[in-house]
């Protein structure tokens, strides 16, 4: 018999639910030009559902510290107290600028392991990635040539390497890694933000999608590999200093800024559950529509112990929507 102390698979429904919430009410504000006012709308949202969800759940990836944050903040504790006991780790938008711009690819996610199981990044905001689908998991190493990991990636999958596609965030300090990627002659997707669902991606089927590289943030690093552990994927990370006082601050922390950190290292357990939302149309989720007599989402919902993953579309009557002040 499972333990009532840890997440069960009916936990799963219930995520969706916080993702959904969170969605729907950032895309009232899509396009608009106000990223705050989205992420504050998503924040409480997910935290209004949240608080009915029967759990203990520490929040070990939020919205910063206390006194950043008025909801979701790192180590407060959302449910309504009962077990299981869980670490959960939050991105009510995934793409903020994505979705003040409307622009493609906004998502609203959440992942849930067993209570001590999420990585904690510390003061390392940032970190080195590499990912990649269920074909190539086991294959690449971000200690290795961008090449090299591009051609493991072509035998694998049993493409050409000029037809190999690697998704990389759009930030000056990736000049010289799209330049490799270029002169390895790979193709090269380049996104403005939401670096969780460009991992996913990967290992998304028809997303078009094959490696991703980069360096992002930590927090959404621990978030994907939640999505991996169902998807079958694989995710590498090694943690990245901004400057000389963050490296200090990890080093007296005890973190090793040398050491290769995998799935299992982010969550250290296959009980994990993972949701996402979308909130404007992308590669992997179509976003938020509204009508007059209903609300359309489309929904991701994985499970790590069974590998199970879900794809949801959810009509919501708006009347009933608004009574619930999400």
């Amino acid at each position: 018999m499972p333990s009532p102390l840890t997440p069960g698979r009916n936990l799963a429904l219930e995520l969706v639910r916080t993702t959904e919430a969170a969605a729907m009410a950032a895309a009232r504000w899509m396009g608009r030009g106000d990223k705050i006012a989205a992420d504050q709308a998503a924040v409480d949202a997910m935290r209004h559902v949240l608080s009915g969800v029967e759990m203990d759940g520490l929040v070990v990836i939020g919205e910063g510290e206390k006194d950043e944050a008025p909801m979701l903040y790192n180590g407060e504790h959302v449910g309504d107290g009962t077990s299981p006991h869980v670490d959960i780790a939050v991105d009510p938008i995934d793409g903020t600028t994505l979705t003040a711009l409307g622009r493609a690819g906004a998502i609203a996610v959440i992942a849930v392991a067993d209570r001590g199981s999420m990585f904690d990044p510390g003061p390392c905001v940032y970190m080195e990635k590499i990912a990649v689908g269920p074909e190539a998991a086991g294959i690449v190493d971000l200690r290795l040539p961008v090449e090299k990991n591009l051609m493991a990636v072509a035998r694998a999958k049993g493409k050409d390497v000029e037809d190999v596609t690697a998704v990389v965030l759009d930030r000056p300090r990736h000049a010289d890694l799209v330049a490799e990627i270029a002169a390895a002659g790979a193709r090269i997707r380049s996104i403005s933000d939401g670096d969780v669902a460009g991992a996913i991606a990967t290992a998304w089927p028809d997303s078009g999608v094959d490696i991703m590289f980069g360096i992002g943030g930590t927090p959404e690093g621990v978030i994907a590999a939640a999505a991996m552990k169902s998807m079958g994927g694989d995710l590498q990370g090694r943690l990245w200093p901004r400057d000389a006082a963050e490296r200090e601050a990890a080093i007296e922390a005890g973190y090793d800024l040398d050491a290769i950190l995998n799935c299992d290292d982010l969550v250290k357990t296959d009980n994990c559950f993972f949701a996402a939302t979308g909130i404007t149309t992308g590669d992997l989720l179509r976003g938020v529509t509204f009508e007059s007599d209903r609300i359309t989402t489309q929904s991701l919902v994985m499970r790590g112990r069974s590998g199970t993953v879900r794809l949801i579309e959810a009509f919501h009557q708006p009347d009933k929507y608004d009574e619930l002040d999400v």
